[in-house]
Parts: C-alpha cells; structure tokens; sequence
C-alpha cells in the first residue's frame, strides 16, 4: 500500500459566506485534514480551487448571492452550471482521487464520491424552507445519493431518516458526529469585559439563543416561552438572539420589536467566531427550540462553555445532549418557560447543568471527526 496522502477534493464554497453550520463543518474538518498526514485536501471555491483553506468571508458575497437570487431567472440552475464548469476545469490542476461533497449536493465527478447528509428537514417541516430550496432539493438530491460512494450523516438519526426516506442501503451510510472546537470553553468575567462593554451586556445576566434567524429555528416559540417569565427576571435576564436573518422573518420581527424597545431582547445578529464563546460564557442559561436539526453545534458549543442547556428533544439533538441538558418539547411553550424559570431560579440546579454539560462536550472532537472521515474516504478508495 502506497503511503502517499490521499488527495482530496473538497467543495468549500460555503466558506464564501460568513460559517453558520454547514459553513462551521467545512472549516474545521478541513483544519483538521491539513493537520493530517493521511490526506492532501484541495478545496474549490465556486470558480476556483486552491490548496488553503478560507478563514474568513468574502465581503459582500453574501449580498451579491442574494441579489442573484432575485433577479436571476433560475438561479439555483444557472449558478450550479457555471460552478460545474469551473469545478470541472480545474480539477486538471487539482487531480484528486476522491471528491467530498459536504454539502448535499455533489457535483458530477470522474471517480468515487463520498457527500454529507446534514438533516432531512425539507420533508419533515417543508413549510419551514423557501420554494427555491425545495425545487433545488428536488432536483440534485437524489441524483447526489444515487452517484455517491458513501454518505455521511451527523448523527445515527439522520441515518436513520436517509434510509427510510430514500431507500439507501444502510451500509452506504456512515454516522460521523461532529467536533466542538477547543476555543470553547468556560471564560472568566474579566476575559469578557471589552466585549460585553460594547454589546452592554451584563455577565451572567442573560438568556441566550444562537441560530439563524428563520421558522424552522422556532424562534417565535422561545419568544413566547420568554415572554410568560415575571417581569423582574426578564429586566435581570434579557434575551439575547445570536445569528444572521435568515429567511421570512418579518412577522418574527414584528413580534419581537415590543421586547426590543423595552429593552428585555436583544438582537445581536452575527457574531464573529472569537466572540462567541465570551457570549457563551456569560450566559445563564442557553436555549435551543429548533424544530429539527441533524446535529445542533450551538448546543454543543453551550455546553463546552459550561452553560446550563435547554434543549428541544426532537430528532438528533437528545444525542447531542444526553442527560446533560433539559429536552423540552419545542411546541410546549409553557414546558419551555418553566424549564427556564427553573435554571434561572435555582442556581444549583444551574450549576449542576453546567458542569454536566462540560462533561459531556468532552467527548465530542473534531480530530475524532476528521479521523472517522478520513475513515470512509480509504473505505471507499479500497473497494
């Protein structure tokens, strides 16, 4: 056997974009296959390829990408078939042996592919995407689980969901949970003080929430379940919202707009990388209502910083939380604003969270992802 490194393609034109999840994915498994003797990653960025890895956005990449959105006929279609051109013509300059798809939809490819699965939530809570989502979903998905060599799931619930939705063959998929980076953990009042100036936050004093801001994040509900505390803990407690607008979010805004004036939410929107385990840090209690996801970083990440979780306990989150956190069903409004009350309420039952919590998010690493990976890749390249 060849001890030469495995060479790699990688889709990476979500690093274009400030990293959400799949954005977060991409990142830190590539860190760590560039940390790697095993494998010699190549990414491809929508019209280029290079062997580095993008740390940082494009600036304003996001706004031209929406603004191809509405006023390009077709734009899913036309953009994928100016990136398979370019993806194409490169790969004369990058000649991998293997193409990791970590977003769904793979490209057409010469040789073995393997493609990431992150959730199945456009059949579960269709009502929760746009039209333009659904139609792309429909029209590249099964094409991508048909022509890869392997699948990868974030956890053995969307395994789980692929097969009984799709019909793939169990032993085509391939569970790999995701990693909470290092960066994430417990931080002090006095590491937090510039930040939290800025931000006028207090530490220790608020509620927090990370998510892209859209319906299937639930958001609305975590309002509600906010609003039924008593008036005094939500004047000590604000509720701080973490995430980019996403989609359909003007009745959410609406809704919210009350709260913001008087004070007790605050909408942060993005927040970059190295701020957020301080935001983390400082919060009292973390909480995450999403109606479905395939894994859940943000819950993850909570716990690495020792923040007591609450945690809604549909699909694959009760892996990601264990008995480490307080699952509540996420359509359970009063469920959810009693969990809270308690956490806020009781600083030992806080405190009891938060240390199981840390424990917990130890076990999870994105070495032991990037191994698993790079697992499946000689998998494959050996059959």
């Amino acid at each position: 056997m060849s001890d030469a490194p495995l060479r790699i393609g990688i889709n990476a034109t979500a690093l274009l974009s400030p990293r959400t999840g799949i954005g977060q994915y991409i990142y830190h498994l590539g860190r760590q296959l560039l940390e790697s003797d095993e494998v010699e990653p190549h990414f491809f960025y929508a019209n280029y390829w290079r062997r580095t890895l993008r740390s940082e956005a494009v600036p304003h990449f996001s706004a031209i990408k929406d603004y191809i959105m509405r006023f390009v006929p077709q734009p899913y279609v036309v953009f994928r078939f100016l990136m398979q051109m370019r993806f194409t013509a490169g790969l004369r300059h990058h000649p991998v042996e293997l193409y990791h798809e970590p977003n769904y939809f793979a490209f057409k490819f010469p040789g073995p592919s393997v493609v990431t699965v992150h959730d199945a939530s456009w059949v579960r809570h269709p009502e929760t995407h746009p039209s333009e989502r659904l139609a792309a979903i429909s029209r590249y998905l099964q094409r991508s689980l048909d022509g890869a060599s392997a699948i990868l799931t974030d956890s053995e619930f969307v395994k789980n969901e692929i097969i009984e939705l799709f019909g793939v063959p169990p032993e085509k998929i391939f569970p790999v949970l995701l990693g909470v980076s290092p960066d994430f953990y417990p931080r002090q009042p006095k590491e937090c003080r510039d930040f939290f100036a800025e931000q006028e936050l207090t530490f220790g004093n608020y509620v927090l929430s990370v998510s892209t801001l859209e319906p299937r994040k639930n958001i609305s509900r975590l309002i509600d379940a906010y609003s039924l505390l008593p008036p005094e803990l939500q004047r000590h407690f604000p509720l701080v919202l973490v995430g980019m607008r996403g989609w359909l979010t003007s009745g959410l805004e609406a809704r919210m707009k009350p709260l913001v004036e008087r004070g007790v939410v605050k909408p942060l929107g993005y927040v970059h990388d190295v701020a957020m385990p301080l935001i983390y840090s400082g919060a009292a209690a973390f909480v995450f209502p999403s109606l479905y996801e395939g894994f859940g970083l943000p819950v993850l990440e909570a716990m690495a910083c020792g923040v007591p979780v609450i945690s809604s306990s549909t699909s694959s989150l009760p892996e990601v939380v264990g008995d480490a956190g307080i699952l509540v069903d996420p359509l359970d409004v009063e469920a959810m604003s009693a969990s809270l009350h308690r956490i806020l309420e009781d600083r030992v039952v806080a405190a009891e969270l938060s240390g199981r919590g840390i424990q917990r998010a130890a076990g999870f690493s994105w070495e032991r992802t990037a191994a698993e990976t790079v697992g499946v890749y000689r998998r494959v390249l050996a059959t």
